[in-house]
């Protein structure tokens, strides 16, 4: 009975060993989906598409009075998260055309994407200024008053705003799920992340 007592014995041990690799390598799996889903999400930024680069620097140096392929240049910058460069052709397309909400507005979040939260407040502050039924201005200044000040209650007014202009437009509707998650992690006691 010895004998056996001894393998039974060597039997639970490599069962534990093997139901605690099996239970490991799963919890290993679990925990790391979410980083795989994190990383998924946080890809690359499109590329710059150089050709458009250079046809709209040649159409700004051709015509210095013109704004839009200076705004574009800031588009194209600003989508391939180059946002120092989109600062510098924003800022020249708005010298051109100090009007322009759409162009303000873009040159207020490439601020605060370079993390100078107050530039994007004020310039953002101009932009609804200029147009007060501009409801992407409006959004974007409760994006940058909730995450860049932790402005709650002036997030959720530029929201309103937003939603007021725009009830069914993405911009409302963005401002509304905004809102909504503010509320909701209120409501459950925990710090507010719109």
């Amino acid at each position: 009975m010895k004998a056996d007592g001894i393998a039974f014995g060597i039997a639970g041990i490599l069962f534990g060993l093997i139901a605690g690799w099996i239970i490991g390598s799963q919890y290993e799996s679990a925990r790391r989906q979410p980083l795989a889903a994190t990383q998924a999400a946080q890809q690359a930024p499109p590329p710059l598409d150089e050709a458009k680069v250079t046809a709209f620097r040649s159409a700004a140096e051709k015509d210095p009075r013109s704004a839009a392929p200076r705004a574009q240049l800031g588009d194209l910058y600003f989508n391939a998260e180059r946002f120092d460069d989109s600062i510098k052709w924003y800022e020249q397309a708005l010298a051109l055309t100090p009007d322009d909400v759409r162009i303000s507005s873009q040159l207020a979040m490439a601020f605060y994407y370079t993390n100078q939260t107050d530039r994007a407040l004020q310039q953002l502050e101009r932009s609804v200024k200029m147009n007060p039924k501009h409801a992407e201005a409006w959004l974007n200044l409760g994006f940058v008053r909730a995450f860049g000040k932790q402005d709650l209650t002036g997030a959720e007014q530029a929201w309103q705003q937003a939603m007021k202009i725009a009830p069914d437009g993405p911009e409302g509707q963005a401002a509304r799920r905004a809102i909504e998650s503010l509320k909701s992690a209120h409501a459950r006691g925990a710090p507010a992340n719109p």
